[in-house]
């Protein structure tokens, strides 16, 4: 199989992420006001966005012609960065009918993030945390690999700045949209 589709799949043996724990902190927490570097080419204050956002938060995307580290496949939650991205572009309508905007957040910077925003023809926002402020701000889990340090997959519902709902692990990662538009049909905003 070609470097190019391996990216598009999930292997059937992948390492299964555990709840470490690692995010129970979060739930119902006042997100700080940080400035993040969108692909649209301006700046997202999480914290000041009225109503309900989507924001999940993954390790990095691959790309077609690079190889990923030494033992991505290992690293239990690592491996599934694209197929994430995929499913949630294809389920981004039903999420806005519910009245939720969605971004990606990754430590990658804004322009390897643009580079995936036009490969896999997102509709929507990626942000980049590349100094690391909101993921540190948050205390959201993270791994290093290759020097890098990346934040474990994890999305965050958010109601006017505040984490309503923590999902995390997140796996497999291309059910993961699905697991939010649930969650969200099931609690309506009432009278908005």
């Amino acid at each position: 199989m070609a470097r190019s589709d391996n990216l598009y799949e999930l292997p059937k043996d992948l390492p299964v992420p555990v709840d470490d724990g690692a995010c129970d902190h979060l739930l119902g927490m006042q997100l700080p006001s940080v400035s993040l570097a969108s692909t649209d080419g301006r700046q997202v204050d999480l914290k000041s966005l009225p109503g309900r956002s989507v924001v999940y938060c993954y390790p990095r995307t691959g790309q077609p012609d690079k190889e990923p580290p030494e033992g991505w496949n290992e690293i239990p939650g690592a491996r599934g960065c694209t197929p994430q991205s995929c499913a949630f572009r294809d389920h981004h309508g039903e999420l806005q009918k519910l009245g939720a905007r969605l971004f990606g957040l990754s430590t990658q910077s804004t322009e390897y993030q643009r580079e995936a925003v036009e490969r896999l023809h997102l509709s929507f926002e990626l942000l980049s945390d590349a100094d690391l402020v909101f993921t540190r701000a948050l205390r959201l889990p993270t791994f290093k690999v290759d020097s890098m340090i990346l934040i474990k997959r994890l999305t965050l519902i958010l109601l006017d700045g505040r984490v309503e709902k923590v999902f995390y692990p997140v796996f497999p990662p291309d059910k993961n949209p699905r697991e939010a538009i649930e969650w969200l049909s099931r609690n309506p905003l009432e009278g908005r």
